[in-house]
This record gives C-alpha cells, sequence and structure tokens, in this order.
C-alpha cells in the first residue's frame, strides 16, 4: 500500500465528505457525549503510551451515526499512528487483507467498518494476526501447497459494527475491549450543533439549537444533516442566522416532526395502522408495501421507532403501541390502552 493509499488528498476528497470530516472532533477531549466510553479510552490510551506499546484491539458497536468512525481516527491520533481505514464487504480476498498487514507499521491501527460482514476466509488471516501477530498464506494449489507465516507488526484492530450480534465469538473474543455506544442526550447534541455551527460561520441562538437537538433521533450524523439543511433555508429566506422560528419553519418544509420522524417513519407507522390494522406485520412483508429492503427497515428505521416507543416487535411480527396510534392521531384500540389504575391487580 504507498503512502497516497494510507493519507487521502484533501483535494480529492469531495467536498460533502471534506465539510463532514471538519465537524468531526479530533481529540477526546472535544468529542462530546459517551462519558464512560470516553473515560475508559483514555485510560487505556495513556496506559498504552506510557509503556510504549500499541493499544489492544477495539470492538464499538451501535447504531449508524454515533461516532465509531470519528473515535477510530481520534484513538490514532491520541497514539499518534497512522490509520488504514477499510469495510467488511470491501475486503473479498484473503491477498487483500494480507498486502494490508504486511504494509501496516508498529502501532498503526487498522479501522475495518460494518466488520460483522467480513467474509469467514478473511477472518481467518485474522485470528493468528491479532493474537501472534503473524499471516498464514498459503502458496501453490493442489497436493503441492504449503502454508508459511510471514511476521506482521504490532497493530491495533478496530472493529465497527451496527449488528454486534453477527459477529462469530472467535472474532468477538480476540478484542481486548468492546463498547456498544448510546444514544445521545438532548443536552450533548445541543453542544454539537452549537461547536458545528461556530465551525460552518452559522449563527444559531441557544433555543435553534436545542430545536435542532430534539429533532435528530439521538445522532449526531443527523444533527449535523439537519444543521446544514437548516443553514441553506436560512440563508436563502431569511438572512443566515438561525432562531427557533427559523428551524421550525425549515423542518416543517423538510418533513421532520416534533418527535424527529421523517417521512419512511411515518409512512411505516401509517401503513401498519391502516393497510394492517395496526399489526401484526412481518418484516419482509412491511418491506415490500413500503418499497424499502428489510435490512434498511431493520438497521435504519426501526432502531429509533423502537426507542421512542411507537413500535413494538412481537413473534408473529411488529405491532403499533399505545404511543404510534397516538402519533399517528388515533384512538388506540382499548388492547393498547394502560388499564385504570384500580385494576392493575385485580
Amino acid at each position: 500500500m504507498s503512502d497516497e493509499d494510507r493519507l487521502a488528498d484533501p483535494e480529492e476528497v469531495p467536498l460533502e465528505q471534506e465539510l463532514e470530516r471538519t465537524l468531526r472532533p479530533r481529540s477526546l477531549a472535544t468529542f462530546v457525549g459517551q462519558p464512560v466510553l470516553r473515560e475508559q479510552l483514555q485510560i487505556f490510551i495513556e496506559a498504552a503510551t506510557s509503556r510504549g506499546e500499541p493499544l489492544d484491539h477495539v470492538l464499538l458497536a451501535g447504531p449508524p451515526g454515533l461516532g465509531k468512525t470519528t473515535l477510530a481516527n481520534i484513538i490514532a491520533l491520541e497514539m499518534r499512528v497512522n490509520i488504514v481505514t477499510t469495510s467488511g464487504p470491501a475486503l473479498e480476498r484473503k491477498a487483500d487483507m494480507a498486502a494490508i498487514l504486511t504494509h501496516l507499521q508498529e502501532g498503526d491501527v487498522l479501522f475495518i467498518d460494518e466488520i460483522h460482514r467480513l467474509n469467514r476466509s478473511i477472518e481467518e488471516i485474522l485470528y493468528p494476526a491479532m493474537e501472534d501477530f503473524e499471516i498464514d498464506i498459503v502458496i501453490g494449489q493442489g497436493p503441492s501447497a504449503r502454508t508459511i507465516r510471514l511476521p506482521a507488526e504490532h497493530f491495533t484492530l478496530i472493529g465497527a459494527t451496527t449488528r454486534s450480534g453477527l459477529i462469530t465469538t472467535p472474532l468477538r473474543d480476540r478484542f481486548g475491549f468492546s463498547h456498544r455506544l448510546d444514544y445521545y442526550s438532548v443536552d450533548d447534541l445541543a453542544l454539537i450543533v452549537r461547536r458545528s455551527a461556530e465551525i460552518l460561520s452559522v449563527g444559531l441562538d441557544d433555543e435553534g439549537a436545542q430545536e435542532l437537538a430534539l429533532r435528530s433521533r439521538g445522532t449526531p450524523r443527523i444533527a449535523n444533516r439537519l444543521l446544514r439543511r437548516v443553514r441553506d433555508y436560512a440563508q436563502v429566506r431569511h438572512e443566515g442566522r438561525i432562531s427557533r422560528s427559523i428551524a421550525l419553519e425549515a423542518l416543517r418544509l423538510f418533513e421532520v416532526d416534533d418527535e424527529g420522524l421523517d417521512r419512511v417513519d411515518r409512512e411505516i407507522l401509517n401503513l401498519i395502522l391502516h393497510k394492517f390494522d395496526g399489526g401484526p406485520v412481518g418484516l419482509s412483508t412491511l418491506a415490500v408495501a413500503i418499497g424499502e429492503e428489510a435490512d434498511t427497515i431493520e438497521d435504519v428505521y426501526e432502531p429509533f421507532l423502537l426507542q421512542r416507543g411507537f413500535l413494538m416487535r412481537t413473534p408473529r411480527g411488529r405491532v403499533l403501541t399505545r404511543l404510534g396510534y397516538e402519533h399517528c392521531g388515533v384512538t388506540p384500540p382499548a388492547a393498547t390502552r394502560p388499564a385504570p389504575p384500580d385494576t392493575l391487580f385485580n
């Protein structure tokens, strides 16, 4: 792997990606949220640095947009080493994985996004590389094939996954540290929005930041995306500064409601309500009815709807809850209403 492959030329990075990168914090001190994880990483990094050793392998899990990639880059910066970034689906051949591992230098970070989608044959190369820092290479074919072991530099593997349950046990057990990222609080998101507004040179008052934070689904990536879109609206329709009233106007135009649900979220709820009588409805049936992939519904839309209590999974399928009915503006059936206080223990 060439030096150009290890560090992308900023001039070749698309503008939107470059903007997203500038909004990302570059140290644990400026990273907002995830206080337990930040403290743990700070201790691990200081301990490894004082011993002059590479950091142990790290597995970060959680929904998209919570900062797994950002934390991987922060770890590399705090350890003052290079980072090589790839993804599980991109590694199709053993030779690809072996080439990356042999070009890593002492202490380098190898970041694999969506690590749960790694090919099983690729995982077999990672096992000895993660434990013994050696790479098994097969030379030849058929009866004359033989295996040789090549030494690899001591490196740190950071894996990111949105579906930790799909990671095989042998691979999971080789990570020295694993942590699941939580959704962010409204206060933390408001801090993130205000920081991003300063970087983008956007005027934003506290009430406007709070309104954006309330509708960001607990996710910094969504908060920054809403900020950029509201910035565009304020620039074209107003004088550029974002107040609460301007933020509400813009979010209404972009079809983001008070709970942070977008058009697809509401379409899912209304589809279950009106076409399937509130459920239960199977995931595959729901995917066909809405015109989305089942994985997209399960990974992107469902987690927030479940977290907010609008949707419930049952053995028979997805069902609207009382809150889901009320959000759709419909009185829930008697079966979904809470029992009167005097009958709760009868």
